[in-house]
């Protein structure tokens, strides 16, 4: 494993090289020596409000937001950019991707002959399309050997360019389960996973798999304790994880300053998560109404994931793609998870966008917004649970999330009022991560991030 991933993080270095060595240099852009930016945006989303504010400029200053004024304003030596026929917001944060893989008809014999340097390497192109798409933060939701964590820190050494990334690593789950990438081996090549691979039976095993991903510089934690669709075992819903087990691992990774996300489809796998003091459920397919109303009682985020049900329900229907076991949850879960959803909103339980990209292609993410908007949630709401709502879940609102004075400078516009067309979100035409240009006029400011 060390060497595959000195050999992914040259990879990264090299790839990086051409963002050092071509970079243009308009206002604001990554390798200017401006300091202090006045965006000049013909209407801003107040997303901490829930309102639409008419000409705003907001003014960037190190990385930072100094302030943001009503009309058109530029500072003394600022630059200004002209997106005053575009409609500026917070920087999206999508709360569940996994950008070191991307699942396609060959997924299931590429794991047989690709390396984590191959995961590493593509991770790249698809941190790039995410951050070219709007999305200035994501939180990764599993990965298959830690290789995330080199595509962070490249990322925040600015060598590469991409989203802010927490990640949790490779996901926590049971022997068997929805976490154990051995499923459908053979048993030579199966194995025994152990907590060091994220594979827990007991107590024990589950305070030691967190202190593991404390270990090897993790940012958050992911567990399994339902089936999934895409791993090769034959349910996607029943129960994997004990209470006990899930209590182990939130317990202890609260003690590390980890919040903590639950794939969970089956009822019984979100109630057990709740009462463990879970931070997030993700997917939640088969929640019910007991299952929402101890979610509101308890606080507990959903992120629902509309967009990947949706779209592994259509890829199970073309002969082949998946393999037979893999299809046939896909068509039973996949299409229930946007009225699950819509039901979730009416209950008013806490909801944060997230997409599980990756397992439909990267760069796609904001297709979720139109998809949250069919389930019933208005399009200021849609917005506010990528901003303010994926901030507080991640618990970096004081950063992150909002446009205010001394917050993170990541900013965003689309062409056009989103509120009026949510699909607008899939058009951004503007992206600003702490206060460097990385799209403007909808064409990418450096050469090396061009698709």
């Amino acid at each position: 494993m060390n060497y595959e991933l000195s050999a992914a993080i040259g990879a990264l270095l090299l790839t990086g090289a051409a963002v050092v060595c071509d970079a243009a240099e308009p206002p604001g852009s990554a390798g200017s020596s401006s300091t202090t930016t006045a965006l000049h945006c013909g209407h801003l989303i107040d997303v901490a409000g829930g309102k639409l504010l008419g000409k705003t400029t907001v003014i960037v200053e190190a990385g930072l937001v100094k302030e943001v004024a009503a009309g058109e304003q530029t500072p003394t030596g600022a630059q200004a950019i002209d997106l005053s026929t575009q409609t500026c917001m917070p920087g999206l944060i999508d709360a569940h991707v996994h950008l070191t893989l991307q699942f396609d008809r060959t997924h299931y014999i590429d794991q047989f002959h690709w390396n984590i340097s191959d995961y590493a390497v593509r991770s790249t192109v698809y941190a790039r399309r995410t951050l070219l798409a709007g999305f200035t933060t994501v939180r990764n939701l599993g990965d298959n050997d830690n290789e995330s964590v080199a595509l962070r820190n490249a990322i925040n050494a600015g060598i590469i360019p991409g989203p802010r990334i927490y990640t949790a690593g490779q996901p926590i789950g049971s022997t068997g389960g929805h976490a154990d990438h051995t499923d459908g081996y053979r048993a030579d090549l199966a194995g025994d996973p152990a907590p060091a691979q994220g594979i827990i039976n007991g107590v024990d095993d589950a305070v030691k798999a967190v202190r593991q991903h404390y270990k090897q510089g993790d940012d958050t934690i992911k567990i399994m304790p339902s089936g999934g669709v895409l791993d090769e075992s034959s349910s996607g819903e029943n129960s994997q994880l004990t209470l006990d087990e899930i209590r182990a691992v939130v317990t202890t990774a609260h003690d590390y300053g980890f919040i903590v996300g639950a794939h969970a489809h089956g009822a019984e796998s979100i109630r057990r998560s709740v009462l463990g003091g879970v931070d997030s459920i993700e997917h939640g397919t088969f929640m019910d109404e007991a299952d929402m109303k101890l979610m509101v009682e308890h606080g507990t985020w959903y992120v629902p994931t509309i967009i990947a049900g949706d779209y592994v329900a259509r890829q199970a229907k073309i002969p082949g793609f998946y393999p037979p076991q893999v299809a046939a949850k896909a068509i039973a879960i996949g299409p229930l998870i946007l009225a699950t959803a819509g039901r979730a909103y009416k209950a008013h339980v806490k909801i944060a966008f997230g997409t599980d990209a990756g397992v439909f292609p990267h760069g796609d993410n904001a297709h979720e917004f139109e998809l949250m908007v069919q389930a019933g949630m208005p399009q200021m709401f849609a917005i506010q649970a990528a901003t303010v709502n994926a901030a507080q879940l991640l618990k970096r609102e004081k950063t992150l999330g909002s446009l205010s004075p001394g917050k993170i400078a990541d900013v965003v516009a689309v062409p056009g009022n989103p509120l009026e067309d949510i699909s607008l979100m899939r058009r951004v035409s503007f992206v600003m991560k702490d206060g460097m240009v990385y799209k403007l006029n909808s064409t990418p400011v450096l050469s090396a991030l061009e698709n």
